[in-house]
């Protein structure tokens, strides 16, 4: 016999926190999906979330045929050789902190996490002047460095910890059969870290695909500017044109989707074999 569950206060309140989660994230996107799918006089001379009468698909088509895919080959350039610098250096650094005893380990990991502290609004001059004086502003290589700069902090402090619960044993029985190191990084520590490089990868990914001031500050073509700054295109000094706003921000946002939907399975796996590899 199947046991029914009982229904507890505590278990109300946890199914009513769930419910009020998934309203507060569903009802933002669905509002941009609605009047992205509109025109500017029924937006104002209507209900906020009333569907529109004629779907307006031109919206897309215009989106479509302007600038869109440039804006989204820039991003998907500085996402990929961002996340692939971000992972490679935090991977290594994280091994050898949370792996190596060595003098001033622990300063040196300290300061590496004070720098998480550091406002990158503070910043953008002085990495604006750099980026002039090495030729790089105006370009996807402006914006990687600042990218990899300010999310590799966060992600040597969570992969360390990921790497510190990793049994010792495996290493002592590796050592025992002549294993080295650099082997021992590659065959163990670095197969049994997957799960955590996949939620820094998440993480981070969402991070600069969304980061608009840095684009905004080092590029100025249209050719060279990513795809939060597309929305520059639908806005002028005396008015907006938010349907089209909208449809860029959905069009922005799909992609993400997209693939949550397609690595869903393989994203829960790692996230359960994180959590039961001790």
């Amino acid at each position: 016999m199947v046991r029914s569950k009982k229904i507890t206060p505590l278990r109300i309140i946890s199914k009513l926190f769930i419910l009020f989660w998934v309203l507060i994230t569903v009802v933002p996107f669905v509002y941009m999906v609605i009047t992205s799918l509109k025109d500017q006089q029924e937006l104002f001379s209507g209900s906020v979330f009333k569907l529109p009468k004629v779907l307006m698909l031109s919206n897309y088509i215009e989106i479509l045929t302007g600038n869109y895919f440039n804006y989204f080959k820039n991003s998907i350039v500085v996402c990929v050789v961002g996340l692939i610098l971000i992972l490679t250096c935090a991977v290594m650094a994280s091994y050898v902190f949370a792996r190596l005893n060595f003098r001033w380990g622990n300063l040196i990991f300290n300061i590496v996490i004070a720098c998480m502290a550091i406002p990158i609004h503070a910043t953008l001059i002085p990495v604006f002047l750099f980026t002039k004086q090495m030729g790089l502003y105006d370009s996807p290589m402006a914006l990687i460095g600042p990218y990899v700069a300010f999310n590799l902090p966060v992600s040597v402090f969570i992969l360390t910890g990921f790497m510190k619960g990793i049994p010792k044993e495996l290493e002592e029985s590796a050592e025992i059969d002549g294993a080295g190191k650099v082997k021992i990084f590659l065959k163990i520590i670095l197969p049994l870290s997957k799960p955590g490089l996949a939620t820094l990868a998440i993480y981070n990914g969402i991070n600069m695909w969304n980061e608009f001031v840095y684009a905004l500050v080092l590029t100025s073509s249209v050719s060279k500017r990513t795809l939060p700054l597309a929305v520059w295109e639908y806005q002028g000094q005396y008015g907006v044109n938010i349907p089209m706003i909208m449809t860029i921000l959905v069009l922005t946002a799909l992609p993400m989707i997209i693939l949550y939907i397609i690595f869903q399975e393989k994203l829960e796996k790692g996230m359960m074999a994180g959590a039961v590899k001790g």
